[in-house]
């Protein structure tokens, strides 16, 4: 392999879109009540790429030292695994890329708050800061949260509440409600995803002591668990287009249902983990584009 395929490998691109969904829902519903800057949508869709290739370089260094990408494990082999890439260089990486991320915020505070707002410039910093934190302490060093059931909290709290109402409070400078329902419903489906690949690696990480939540609750009670995330956010999103219904473009955004209803019956015919590995890509671009109509038809 490449020294650029190898890499390109490492950042995981098939999780970017994810990623952004939460940013693209709240940069809409910013539009749609007259605040939009391109320059500030731009740097926010930066910064978020920036942070989610952040955590898969950071997932890919602390469970391959840890061991836990092993031969047991179901999906693509990871970077460390392979021996492509040495610990040394993916360290490397890592603080390039948060080098990269903090560029990235500061100019995306900048021109968002400029120097009037001092005090949302800093809970942002702050904000950006944490959100680094987070993306590498999911895998990394001996308190990893990943390792002991939290993983799903923090991709609830960051993908959701922070990636929605974050990016409209970026271009409004306030909270409003009407951000509320798609920020919780981003966020259950984005854990959704972390549910299902856990669901996949089950027997693995059992075995390495990653304590995942799947791990910790077992198969029977994290199918129900996973019906309650994407099942609730399709309940959320369904009652936000129809609290902020103002013509049927607004609901365009159902038809994205069809293949999350028929995901959540693949999720429970399934009796083999490592089947579950075809719908992780499924429910990302399931949430990606629910994330997309929804933006979309709040501005049509």
């Amino acid at each position: 392999m490449s020294n650029f395929s190898k890499w390109i490998s490492a950042m995981r691109l098939r999780t970017l879109p994810l990623s952004v969904s939460g940013i693209i829902v709240g940069g809409c519903l910013a539009a749609r009540n007259g605040f939009f800057n391109p320059l500030i949508f731009t740097l926010a869709i930066l910064t978020t790429l920036g942070l989610q290739i952040l955590s898969n370089l950071a997932n890919d260094y602390g469970d391959g030292v840890k061991g836990t990408d092993n031969d047991d494990r179901i999906g693509p082999m990871r970077a460390l695994q392979s021996g492509e890439v040495t610990p040394k260089q993916m360290l490397t990486a890592i603080k390039l890329n948060v080098a990269v991320i903090l560029v990235l915020a500061l100019l995306l505070i900048w021109v968002s708050f400029g120097s009037e707002n001092f005090l949302l410039s800093v809970f942002f910093f702050v904000l950006g800061g944490a959100s680094v934190v987070a993306a590498i302490k999911y895998t990394v060093g001996s308190s990893a949260y990943g390792y002991h059931g939290l993983g799903d909290l923090f991709v609830f709290i960051f993908f959701g509440l922070v990636s929605v109402i974050g990016c409209y409070v970026l271009f409004v400078r306030q909270v409003d409600d009407i951000t509320f329902l798609p920020a919780i419903a981003i966020g259950m489906l984005s854990a959704g995803v972390l549910n299902l690949n856990n669901m996949r690696d089950i027997l693995s990480d059992a075995k390495s002591n990653k304590n995942t939540l799947v791990v910790k609750m077992g198969s029977k009670k994290a199918k129900y668990y996973h019906y309650f995330l994407v099942g609730g956010a399709m309940v959320l999103m369904l009652l936000f287009g129809l609290i902020y219904y103002t013509s049927p473009w607004n609901l365009i955004f159902l038809v994205v249902f069809i293949p999350l209803i028929k995901h959540l019956i693949i999720v429970y015919k399934n009796n083999i983990p490592k089947d579950l590995d075809s719908e992780l890509k499924k429910l990302a671009l399931s949430t990606f584009f629910l994330s997309l109509l929804l933006g979309i038809g709040q501005l049509l």
